[in-house]
């Protein structure tokens, strides 16, 4: 084992060590869900609709089904007899549209088939008959009076935060009046009184885009329906949460429901709960086969994207500059389908006033049904959304009240331990310290040159870690070795290594003697999900109960085996000191008492909303960051020279995984900064695939990067850990904007800020002009 060096508490927590999976990944031989193959196995395509919003006059699928190697064409009255939709909190998901379709892409009907080409070629040989239907592609069309509706009918929902089911007021069935999905809301104080009394009133609107998370790997799955028991390998990061889905598809119990994640080729919250997992388990169940079905790019891009907004704050101040009032309105276009856009327009609403004090405070967020691809969880979750508008607002306001804009903030800030949320869990972390130390590190390498650049910051705070239920399993093998069964996914974030790590530590074995074995609900332990950077937090606190299980039964054990009473014995590497000054490892323990070179100790840990973990939000997720930034007059393009991101993480178990995380988060905020956007033109995507929809290359790096870590242990995690993994992307956006508004003297009122933008901003030209006060640009 490794020796403590001086400064450190731990063996293996704290550590950046060599990640298992990257060998694996490297060498080629990690196995994704797409390497999976089954005897028999069929291929399945989809047939999707190429209408925005249509009545399904008639499907004929004959000339499909006479083609060579077509094994079945299944369409949604082929499902009767199933619940055929989907949906964790609004199961308005129809696994086949039926009656009609909702947007461009849809499913339609699945081809099945005994190769993929067999299965392609005969895609064009469905012909759906359509009837046109008024459609509305963006939430200011869905909600204007009179509005063609998306969705008729009402559907049971439940809880956003526990999942649980609640009253709506609605029955099910019954007619809808609005296209508004979900609605939040949050309110204290007397917004109304304050205005009138403020030294100042700042208002201001941003536009953040439809984006696609863009993970490697796009959507894929092989189903196997055999005898009333299903078997899903998947891209899925919540395999418990798709298994609950597709239980209730085919009335199956849990048990009878294997879910598997294999390696995930990225996630960021685009694999988030069910996707693909009912059309294979359905091609499956109607041919009595196992199916694969492999989604390309723009099919994927037509599955889920992040909810695009329009975001209004208006904020009023003291002359000395504090935050008086806030009143934010959010409107997402969450799609055709709620899927999880309901807890991200919440989550938008409890994270885009900041992480200031706010003595009065009125957010209503709104995510509505509009006739384009269904959005769903992006990472940040609803954070980018809110924290660009409140961000750039209180910089507008830094301008009106000329005051630098960091000390505005060290004014607003709250302080550790003051609730952000009322009734909610303080902010654990030290917003004023984070804040130095970005302020710092601009300052300390600030160009020379300062021809049109500029430096920004932005912060914000997530109530993150999702809802507290973990559980976790360690086996202690007879040699002594460990495996651990968790049923959280390994996408590329590290989870595997740092849970490795966490049970060696607990453990007092070495690192290469724990297996983690992941996302198998037939196997391993139960995992709710895998995001909101809530692995290291929860599921470390599970796999920590369950190792201090594991050591009570072998302390035990080695007392009956040695004759000596459990107090006796005092912990030792790898095993246990006896008295007299003998020791005894673990597999010894285990061998002895079992009376054979066999058997196993088994502990359980169990994480529920209690304890350390009674109050919500788990753990607060911060993002603060700093960006230097040069526009080229002549084009608009920005040139991000130095990025500065604060990982606020509590203890980092892995510090170079932390770092890593924390980069990449803050290279996909650049993405929705300087690049990214789906763009519709009608009723069709225009720009479905990575041709057209520009994501960051190793080019678009700035050339400095300052990755800090703020190691207070102010976290409820093992050793003071908290979550990371988000709060470097959710104040980008905002900071780039910021930059921009500082070199040009004319703030921006969208993202992604391309260069033809950003060249009108200059230039006082075209559809994207902004009202807001110019003052002069910096020259060259």
């Amino acid at each position: 084992m490794p020796d403590l060096e001086p400064g450190q508490t731990h063996l293996h927590a704290g550590r950046s060590v060599l990640r298992p999976d990257l060998i694996e990944k490297v060498t080629g031989a990690a196995q994704y869900c797409v390497d999976i193959r089954r005897s028999g196995m069929l291929h399945a395509k989809i047939v999707r609709s190429r209408r925005a919003h249509a009545r399904i006059a008639s499907i004929d699928t004959s000339a499909a089904r006479a083609m060579s190697g077509v094994v079945a064409v299944i369409v949604a009255s082929d499902l009767a007899g199933l619940f055929a939709r989907f949906g964790h909190i609004v199961p308005d998901h129809e696994i086949l549209a039926s009656g009609k379709v909702r947007y461009y892409g849809e499913p339609v009907a699945i081809v099945v088939a005994d190769t993929e080409a067999a299965a392609s070629d005969a895609l064009d040989y469905v012909d759906v008959d359509y009837e046109d239907l008024p459609a509305v592609m963006s939430a200011e069309e869905a909600l204007a009076p009179g509005a063609p509706l998306v969705h008729e009918e009402q559907h049971r929902r439940v809880d956003v935060d526990s999942l649980s089911p609640v009253e709506t007021g609605a029955d099910q069935g019954e007619l809808r009046t609005s296209n508004v999905a979900h609605e939040a809301t949050l309110e204290w104080g007397d917004v109304d009184s304050v205005w009138p009394v403020a030294a100042a009133v700042v208002e201001n609107r941003m536009h953040y885009p439809m984006l696609y998370a863009y993970a490697m790997e796009p959507y894929n799955a092989v189903a196997s329906f055999d005898e009333g028991r299903l078997e899903v390998d998947s891209t899925a990061q919540h395999p418990f949460m798709v298994r609950d889905d597709l239980a209730r598809i085919f009335s199956l119990p849990l048990a009878a429901v294997t879910v598997r994640a294999p390696y995930l080729g990225g996630g960021y919250g685009s694999k988030s709960y069910t996707k693909v997992e009912p059309l294979a388990a359905v091609a499956s169940w109607r041919t009595g086969r196992p199916v694969k079905l492999v989604l390309d790019v723009e099919e994927s891009i037509y599955t889920t994207r992040a909810d695009s907004a329009e975001v209004h704050v208006r904020s009023a101040f003291d002359d000395q500059g504090h935050i008086l009032a806030r009143e934010i309105d959010i409107v997402m276009d969450s799609g055709a389908y709620a899927d999880n856009s309901p807890l991200v327009v919440a989550k938008s609403v409890n994270r885009s006033f900041g992480p200031y004090r706010v003595p009065n405070l009125r957010v209503r967020g709104r995510s509505v049904y509009t006739n384009t691809s269904p959005a769903s969880s992006y990472r940040g979750f609803g954070a980018p959304q809110g924290v660009l508008a409140g961000e750039t607002n209180l910089e507008q306001a830094a301008d009106r009240l000329g005051i630098d804009s960091a000390e505005l903030r060290r004014r607003n800030l709250v302080r550790p331990g003051e609730e952000i949320l009322h009734g909610k869990r303080g902010i654990d972390a030290d917003l004023p310290a984070d804040l130095e130390m970005v302020v710092g590190a601009l300052r300390e390498h600030a160009p020379e040159d300062q021809s049109w650049f500029a430096s920004a910051m932005a912060c914000s705070a997530s109530d993150a870690g999702a809802f507290p239920v973990s559980t976790a399993t360690v086996r202690v093998q007879a040699d002594g070795s460990v495996i651990v069964l968790s049923g959280s996914t390994e996408m590329g974030q590290g989870s595997r290594s740092a849970l490795a790590q966490i049970a060696a530590e607990e453990l007092r074995v070495e690192l290469r003697v724990v297996t983690v074995r992941q996302s198998d609900t037939g196997a391993t332990a139960y995992e709710r999900t895998t995001g909101a950077s809530r692995t290291t937090t929860l599921t470390g606190l599970a796999l920590q109960r369950a190792c201090q299980d594991a050591l009570s039964k072998l302390r035990s054990m080695a007392a009956e085996v040695k004759g000596c009473s459990a107090d006796e014995i005092a912990p030792s590497p790898a095993g246990f000191a006896l008295p007299g000054g003998d020791t005894i490892s673990y597999g010894e323990v285990v061998r002895s008492w079992f009376g054979a070179a066999a058997g196993e100790v088994t502990g359980i840990g169990l994480l529920r909303r209690e304890g350390a973990t009674a109050k919500m939000p788990p753990f607060w997720e911060i993002g603060m960051i700093g960006v230097g930034c040069r526009i080229d007059p002549a084009t608009g393009a920005i040139a991000v020279e130095q990025l500065v991101t604060v990982g606020d993480v509590g203890f980092a178990i892995n510090p170079q995984a932390v770092e890593a995380q924390d980069l990449g988060a803050a290279t996909q905020g650049l993405g929705c900064a300087l690049f990214e956007e789906l763009l519709y033109d009608g009723p069709q995507l225009m720009n479905p695939n990575i041709v057209d929809y520009r994501v960051p290359r190793m080019r678009d790096l700035p050339g400095r990067i300052d990755a800090m870590l703020a190691e207070r242990r102010d976290g409820v995690g093992p050793y003071g850990a908290k979550g990371s993994g988000e709060g470097a992307l959710n104040p980008i956006a905002a900071a780039v904007a910021t930059a921009v508004a500082r070199v040009v003297g004319r703030w921006p009122d969208r993202v992604p800020l391309t260069p033809e933008r950003v060249w009108r901003l200059i230039n006082e030209t075209g559809p994207d002009d902004t009202t807001g006060d110019r003052s002069s640009p910096r020259e060259g």
